[in-house]
């Protein structure tokens, strides 16, 4: 896994940058060699929501095209979520309707669902980086800036088609939540094996969103399980997770290492 931060400055330019484009071009290039190497027929390059709207989009297909030979797949909001939730939910063992969250940088997809499959989805334009670009210049991040990212989240979570309430079980997935996982669990290094289908009760996950966004940049910096590239971002994240668990009747997040790269590699078998 790279982050590469494709959706730096996406919120306010509306266009890739192109340091960004380097980064995303650069990383291609390594997957493109490992797939060969593997040997892979099928390949599928997936993007989200910082790709559906900018205005550069011509620049990063031709990027994606010369380097794996397919043309990316900018997917809805709506495939987002079922594509986490396929991922996450498989041999969960766990009674629904759960409520899983993909948080990512530029969006957040909440899918409500059992067994049979998906009842209801919204891709919600909240994410880590989104939010800290829009509101985060301090560090530590000051208490007017952490009220202005609580207010956008409430916003959306206000009015969300999802039926939130219906919701027996929290399933958190992706980087931002497995990072608070890894955090909460207070592990010296990140482990994939641990984080994976641990459980953050209540009080420990309000202790740990409390950290992370009261914490300096230097101090998160120092903590090893804290991937560098969401050192700065994970603070916002974090919140986003807190305020959805807030509104609902469970007293635990169970998080998921497996996610929406899970979910498309079971598309394409």
């Amino acid at each position: 896994m790279t982050i590469v931060r494709l959706g730096q400055g996406v919120d306010a330019s509306g266009a890739f940058a192109p340091e960004a484009l380097e980064r995303v071009f650069a990383a291609s290039a390594d997957f493109a060699e490992a797939i060969s190497a593997a040997g892979a027929t099928r390949v599928r390059f997936v993007a989200t929501s910082a790709a559906r709207d900018v205005g550069n989009r011509d620049e990063f297909f031709a990027g994606i095209r010369e380097r794996f030979g397919v043309e990316p797949d900018i997917i809805s909001g709506a495939e987002e979520a079922e594509l986490s939730f396929r991922g996450a939910t498989q041999a969960l063992g766990i009674p629904g309707p759960y409520l899983v969250a993909d948080i990512g940088g530029g969006s957040t997809e909440l899918v409500l669902g059992d067994a049979v499959g998906v009842r209801a989805a919204e891709s919600l334009d909240i994410g880590s980086v989104r939010l800290t670009e829009r509101h985060v210049t301090s560090d530590p991040t000051a208490p007017d800036e952490l009220a202005a990212i609580s207010k956008d989240v409430d916003a959306l979570l206000d009015t969300t088609t999802v039926p939130i309430g219906q919701a027996r079980a929290l399933v958190g997935v992706a980087g931002t939540v497995t990072t608070v996982a890894a955090v909460a669990l207070r592990l010296p290094e990140y482990d994939r094996t641990q984080v994976h289908h641990a459980r953050i009760r209540g009080p420990v996950l309000r202790d740990t969103t409390d950290w992370l966004t009261n914490s300096t940049r230097a101090e998160r910096s120092a903590v090893r399980s804290i991937h560098p590239g969401r050192v700065d971002v994970i603070g916002a994240g974090a919140l986003i997770l807190q305020r959805l668990y807030d509104r609902m009747a469970v007293e635990e997040v169970l998080v998921s290492e497996h996610d929406i790269l899970d979910g498309v590699a079971l598309s394409l078998a």
